[in-house]
């Protein structure tokens, strides 16, 4: 209860004191990637509930020749990949924050697919609520690999307190920042968690936009 309450507080008051960039970074979308300006993709909550969760678009809707959407790589431009770097395409997830969805700080709430393929340690991830920062992303946020990353997950599971979330969040600030641990060394983002031994394919995004 105290950790939603401080939640509410320190979200409903970034939101207010934050409205003028929400409106410049939605402008800037719209300008220099396109409409919509939103993206909503389901991930994982708490107890394996699945929320879509909102993020500022940060990819263009390119396609070949056929139709179909070409690689995030060539989808993502600089304005996204500053948005990205920035973590200011993460702003939206304020309202994820204050419908309960997820918290400020937490394990980062992932792809829908990923479920089957978790261990029964790694499902652990899913007893509290997803964060807008967490334990592994100020430890090496997408740089990490897969089995490191939920190991941090799950330690921060078996140690979440007020104070450690509070050491997160400054330390998140400091990250943004450094701007280190963007990506992957082999993905604009993060490779697809295929399961624990089999990690290392490419990223395979839903054809949707971002």
């Amino acid at each position: 209860m105290t950790k939603r309450l401080f939640d509410l507080v320190v979200v409903t008051i970034a939101a207010v004191l934050l409205s003028p960039v929400f409106v410049m970074v939605g402008c800037y979308v719209a300008w220099m990637i396109g409409w919509p300006i939103l993206f909503a993709q389901d991930r994982v909550g708490i107890g394996g509930k699945v929320f879509k969760m909102l993020k500022f678009r940060t990819m263009t809707d390119a396609r070949d020749a056929t139709g179909a959407l070409l690689p995030d790589s060539d989808r993502l431009p600089a304005a996204g990949r500053w948005l990205r770097s920035t973590s200011l395409d993460e702003l939206p997830e304020f309202w994820n924050i204050l419908r309960g969805d997820m918290a400020l700080v937490g394990p980062r709430p992932l792809l829908t697919r990923y479920l089957p393929r978790y261990t029964a340690e790694q499902m652990r991830r899913h007893e509290v609520r997803p964060g807008l920062t967490g334990f592994a992303q100020v430890n090496g946020r997408n740089a990490l690999s897969w089995d490191e990353r939920f190991a941090l997950d799950v330690w921060y599971v078996d140690h979440v307190s007020l104070s450690l979330d509070l050491k997160i969040l400054l330390l998140t600030v400091k990250r943004i920042f450094d701007r280190q641990g963007i990506s992957a060394a082999d993905s604009v983002t993060m490779s697809e968690f295929m399961g624990t031994g089999n990690n290392d394919c490419e990223v395979v995004e839903p054809h949707r936009n971002r």
